[in-house]
């Protein structure tokens, strides 16, 4: 086995990770045909409605009890960056900014000095089943910039790029460059005040599929960041000489190249790699500040201002029944994945 690999891990719904990243979340929900309210058609009975995390039939409510989903909640000091691989995210947030985004977008939140928002999981078709996955990831702010201003920015996916790289017999590996640079291709821009928009902090996060039997190789960067690999799904993967199967993590060395050799199915990974943030971090729940001082002071706060309240008539807003993606953001400005308008 490599020297490359410290550590291995089993994967949940909440997977371990590392300075500067603060948590990821697997979501993965096999969802029945809609109710023509959002919602799934089939009995709610047997759930801890408003805190459903148990899969049962194959999904879960999670806070939502209507619509799945987690209805308006408050963040301060750091950025959620959501991954969808498939089906659609509603957002709405207390700026009175919105959005529908779907498989293969991703939406990168700045909560800074604070916002609410809510993450609704809209069931749209009422014909067939409403498959859903997404990845949350939390990324944390250094202390400069706990406070900023709240925003987000969208990577629609018909702008991400994606890279396929062939081994010698051809099998492919198609990376998707949400964060960081790949060899000669560089992600979409962060936004301005994240740890991720200095080159210098090697944030990358990307999504790999290597196909059955392929070979790919990760290319070694500089020592010293926080590499951790989460091999989500497929059969059979071995890592820098380390045999894993799917529902598995490890810990490398990001100044090591790693040899990935496939098994007889497709495997699907995400790879969070960066240097750390290296600040003391108090959290307690949505609030990620760096000492206890902070943290009573934000929930002082919020007890105030409500991150300035919430506009929508529903604290699970959706946005229709269109599956129309779009955002609209609290400067009044309207974007779609073919353009601004």
């Amino acid at each position: 086995m490599s020297d490359a690999i410290q550590q291995t891990f089993a994967l949940g719904l909440h997977w371990p990770t590392a300075d500067p990243f603060l948590f990821c979340a697997h979501h993965r929900d096999l969802y029945p045909k809609s109710n023509g309210e959002f919602g799934p058609q089939a009995s709610l009975a047997g759930r801890q409605i408003g805190s459903d995390f148990t899969l049962k039939d194959g999904w879960r409510m999670y806070h939502g009890e209507r619509v799945p989903g987690f209805p308006s909640h408050p963040h301060r000091g750091f950025e959620t960056v959501t991954l969808v691989k498939q089906g659609f995210v509603d957002h709405a947030d207390s700026l009175n900014a919105a959005g529908r985004y779907g498989a293969g977008d991703t939406q990168w939140m700045t909560a800074g000095a604070g916002v609410q928002h809510a993450e609704m999981f809209p069931l749209l078709n009422t014909e067939n089943d409403n498959p859903m996955e997404l990845f949350q990831i939390w990324l944390n702010l250094p202390s400069r910039a706990k406070m900023v201003e709240p925003h987000f920015k969208m990577f629609w996916r018909e702008q991400t790029p994606q890279l396929e790289i062939a081994d010698h017999a051809g099998r492919k590996t198609t990376i998707d460059l949400i964060a960081g640079h790949y060899a000669d291709s560089a992600a979409l821009t962060p936004p301005p005040d994240s740890w991720a928009a200095n080159a210098d902090h090697h944030v990358n996060i990307w999504t790999v599929k290597i196909e059955a039997e392929g070979e790919w190789q990760l290319p070694a960067h500089c020592a010293g960041l926080n590499r951790m690999i989460y091999f989500y799904r497929g059969d059979q993967l071995e890592i820098g000489g380390k045999t894993l199967t799917a529902g598995h993590g490890v810990v490398a060395m990001s100044d090591k190249t790693l040899l990935f050799r496939n098994g007889k199915q497709e495997s699907l990974l995400l790879i969070l790699e960066g240097k750390p943030i290296a600040e003391p971090v108090a959290q307690h729940g949505p609030f990620v500040m760096n000492s206890r001082e902070e943290l009573q002071a934000t929930f002082l706060d919020y007890q105030r201002t409500q991150f300035g309240g919430w506009p929508w008539p529903d604290q699970d807003q959706v946005h229709g029944a269109e599956p129309v993606r779009f955002a609209r953001h609290a400067d009044g400005r309207e974007e779609f994945p073919d353009g601004v308008s």
